[in-house]
């Protein structure tokens, strides 16, 4: 006989396409810029992708009304935000609180992803002395990852120094510290650790932890399917982490008839909610958080944001990913180029170009500013 849970998924609610899409913009804060401090957006978002050093500046002036660049800086150098890797194994600004939540949890999948590329050529090597050695590193000065792989190179000499410097990075929290990421500023990407640096160690993971993680999906990615949520976090074996929360969790299906989940109180704006011009960076949360991205962008056009390694900076019009957008300086001029990807209607071309005279005034304000959009 079919399980309670089976009954459940076969007669959940159906959520089409833009249903999903609306949910998934009012929880990404897309269908209104939100009247939140950047810290406050950080924390709901559950992290900013942070792998290019503007993109998290980006991708909160696209979602808070206000926002000023400075803001941001002032919170990473009080360290009350900071650059780690967590999901994915990718650099992403978040809280400190979630810093010390969030690395625990996601300890297991950073070493599996270090064991899968550096697994074989670290073979022998004590990790345990190795972490150590590297504490005493970088909580002496923080350090690039090329100056720590030559350092431990002198104990490890007959190992890679980039596999030695990844080692540390996985076997320790190890957060990325300012000058770099700040706004305007340059500088090198020096490491030290999360308790040199935060004052406090995070703690050991636990079921309650990888339950929370979960949650926090849901809540600003959601509905989402079992597979999205481990897109999403880089986590695998997730079912029965979701289906001991399922008691506590709505239930639905997609189109395809894929069980989603969702908190009680996740948000389902109506799929007919008008939603606006939206200038996102590349790399962002939005486009990479689920396995079916359908609910963002059509298949067909997903090769036009991610070729290889090179990601490109997405245009949304009514919701979807329709264009891709650069700003290209010459002199004194910030020139917006915007390239779509299918013919727009004569309002969504004046929209781009007025959210585009925005983005300008952001990104180049000391510049004159001229917005081109691409014939399709």
């Amino acid at each position: 006989m079919p399980t309670h849970a089976a009954r459940s998924a076969a007669t959940a609610p159906v959520l089409g396409p833009r249903a999903l899409n609306r949910a998934l913009l009012g929880r990404q804060l897309l269908l209104r810029r939100a009247e939140l401090s950047a810290e406050e957006a950080v924390e709901h978002l559950a992290g900013v992708h942070a792998q290019v050093p503007k993109v998290p500046y980006y991708a909160l002036w696209a979602r808070l009304a206000g926002f000023r660049p400075e803001t941001l800086s002032e919170l990473l150098a009080g360290r009350r935000t900071v650059r780690i890797s967590l999901q994915r194994s990718t650099l992403h600004l978040v809280t400190a609180r979630d810093c010390l939540a969030f690395r625990p949890v996601l300890q297991e999948m950073q070493d599996r992803r270090y064991r899968g590329t550096f697994g074989k050529r670290m073979a022998g090597v004590d990790l345990t002395r190795l972490a150590e050695a590297a504490r005493a590193l970088v909580e002496e000065r923080p350090l690039t990852f090329a100056e720590l792989g030559t350092a431990l190179a002198e104990l490890w000499p007959e190992r890679e120094p980039l596999a030695l410097s990844m080692a540390a990075r996985t076997a320790l929290p190890l957060v990325q510290v300012p000058p770099r990421g700040l706004w305007g500023r340059g500088g090198l990407a020096r490491h030290t650790t999360v308790r040199q640096w935060l004052g406090e160690e995070p703690g050991e993971p636990t079921a309650q932890g990888v339950e929370a993680l979960v949650l926090r999906c849901l809540t600003a990615f959601g509905p989402a399917s079992v597979r999205d949520v481990q897109v999403w976090s880089g986590l695998t074996r997730l079912r029965e982490v979701v289906d001991g929360l399922r008691p506590r969790l709505r239930t639905f299906r997609d189109e395809h008839g894929v069980e989603l989940f969702d908190v009680p109180d996740g948000a389902l704006p109506d799929p007919a909610t008008p939603a606006p011009v939206r200038y996102l960076p590349e790399y962002d949360n939005l486009f990479l958080s689920h396995h079916d991205r359908t609910r963002v962008i059509a298949d067909g056009h997903r090769k036009r944001i991610w070729q290889g390694n090179q990601a490109f900076s997405p245009v949304l019009v009514d919701g979807f990913i329709r264009a891709v957008w650069r700003i290209d300086r010459d002199g004194g001029t910030a020139a917006l180029v915007v390239e779509p990807f299918e013919p727009l209607s004569r309002a969504e071309r004046e929209a781009i170009g007025a959210e585009g005279s925005r983005l300008l005034d952001f990104a180049a304000p000391d510049a004159s500013h001229d917005v081109r959009l691409a014939p399709h």
